[in-house]
């Protein structure tokens, strides 16, 4: 699996709304930077996505205009624009902004997400 195959999984993992599946694509010392808070630790990550989840009901979440900034043989780095859409207190909302991920490759065939930036416009 190379690096844009991973932002696919983690994508399709984030809009399972288990965290047990984003974790599988998270690296052990992922460090997410998100408009209001700082998530250093598994928990604090899976504790984020969860509330998230819990606040913006059937949450779907998405990446367009992915530019890859820098690539090499370990690490790769993108830039997107991130779209969200579902509904909060039984209303439909949505929002998109600046997101920068960072993929590290932990063995022959598999990467996995170590910094995640999310940023509204």
């Amino acid at each position: 699996m190379g690096y844009k195959k991973a932002l696919e999984q983690y994508i399709k993992a984030t809009n399972t709304h288990d965290f047990s599946n984003v974790a599988q694509v998270l690296h052990e010392k992922a460090v997410y930077w998100f408009s209001d808070k700082t998530c250093t630790s598994m928990s604090e990550i899976q504790q984020y996505f969860e509330n998230s989840w819990n606040m913006i009901q059937n949450e779907i979440y998405s990446a367009s205009n992915v530019e890859w900034i820098t690539t090499d043989l370990h690490s790769a780095t993108c830039l997107y624009t991130y779209q969200y859409e579902g509904y909060h207190n039984g209303k439909f909302v949505s929002g998109k902004g600046r997101a920068t991920n960072v993929f590290v490759k932990v063995s022959e065939d598999e990467w996995k997400l170590i910094h995640e930036h999310l940023s509204s416009f």
